[in-house]
């Protein structure tokens, strides 16, 4: 009987070490180490709808991973979301305006093709912003730089809502 037991346990062990990635709990914080390959400037021209623009570049560029470095510009029209709860799943509140604003920062992610992308704007009152959507329209111009990082970086689940 103990050596079935001795057998047991490891066996029991292996099967928890080899369970798959979606049934494991997220762990507290995770690194991925990776370098920059490139750096790609973007400049999106007047009436360019900012997101399908972002989309165009990570597929003409053949971008897997990036992070956005850095963005600026400005707007005629934005669509965004922001969280508006403290309770999972968050509930997410979603804004549209037209108007003339600045672009003073872009930031964000491409994870595995997907675009993950948030923006901050200014008008003359006040500075606002969040996830951005498609329907964010370029006014003069917008300017954004991508550092693209290796493409066998595992960011797969970095903005996996679900896995906690």
């Amino acid at each position: 009987m103990k050596t079935t037991i001795c057998l047991a346990v490891p066996v029991l062990v292996l099967a928890a070490l080899v369970a798959p990635a979606a049934e494991q709990s997220a762990p507290a914080v995770v690194s991925v180490p990776s370098g920059l390959k490139r750096v790609v400037l973007v400049r999106l021209k007047y009436n360019t709808d900012l997101l399908e623009g972002l989309q165009q570049v990570v597929k003409n560029e053949k971008i897997n991973n990036a992070v956005i470095l850095s963005g600026v510009g400005s707007v005629t029209r934005y669509h965004v979301h922001a969280v508006s709860s403290t309770t999972l799943p968050a509930k997410l509140a979603y804004s549209e305006h037209a108007g003339p604003m600045d672009l003073i920062a872009v930031n964000g992610y491409v994870l595995g093709g997907r675009i993950h992308t948030h923006i901050t704007m200014t008008d003359d009152q006040k500075t606002f912003g969040g996830h951005l959507h498609e329907g964010t329209t370029v006014f003069n111009f917008a300017v954004i730089t991508l550092g693209v990082l290796d493409d066998n970086a595992d960011l797969s689940r970095f903005d996996d809502s679900t896995w906690r």
